[in-house]
């Protein structure tokens, strides 16, 4: 017996449905995604990040935004949730619901056993479709270490890594810094097991 194709779903009906859902769903190319939460790590390293920046960027003409803000992926139609992620005005929105941006300057993930291959390879392919992000980070829960890329001027990306004995992270594209002593604070760095998020 062959398998049922999955029903296509547009973006409209999408949207529609997830505004209405109490949790939080993927889309790309007519299909859905669930996402689950993180682990304890996973939370208390996006709310160290987001807190760190948001207290850095006020006043300027950027600000930070958590997991609970979708983006919209414009050239490849994937609708997400970042972790975190640095826009700069003027906000750009898919429309006058104003709960979709598509115009991030900086993309933070943290990584899970479950979601490292895609946040480092497909994920990451179509944010780099975003004509307006300037920087990637991934930060690992398991170790104290940070991964930036930058956009350079040709288009190329640049990759650093900042391991413990290289305790910051500059954000040149927003004037902002991330310490690993901030990122981590609270958090027991150690193998957690499986994680069960699992983010498109």
């Amino acid at each position: 017996m062959s398998a049922q194709p999955k029903p296509y779903l547009t973006e409209e009906a999408y949207l529609a449905t997830e505004r209405a859902s109490l949790q939080k769903h993927a889309y790309i190319d007519g299909e859905v995604f669930a996402l689950a939460g993180g682990t304890v790590a996973h939370n208390l390293i996006s709310g160290n990040v987001f807190a760190a920046l948001h207290a850095q960027l006020r006043g300027t003409g950027c600000r930070v935004f958590s997991s609970d803000m979708r983006l919209k992926v414009m050239p490849s139609g994937l609708n997400t949730y970042p972790d975190v992620m640095v826009v700069c005005r003027p906000f750009q929105f898919v429309d006058d619901r104003r709960d979709t941006l598509t115009n991030p300057s900086v993309i933070i993930e943290v990584l899970s056993p479950s979601t490292e291959r895609y946040d480092r390879g497909m994920k990451f392919q179509h944010y780099r479709s975003i004509a307006t992000l300037q920087e990637y980070v991934l930060i690992a829960q398991d170790k104290h270490q940070m991964e930036h890329y930058v956009r350079q001027a040709n288009g190329q990306w640049m990759f650093e890594e900042v391991p413990a004995f290289t305790p910051m992270l500059i954000l040149p594209s927003v004037g902002g810094t991330l310490t690993l002593a901030e990122v981590y604070d609270g958090v027991e760095v150690q193998p957690e097991g499986p994680a069960e998020d699992d983010q498109r």
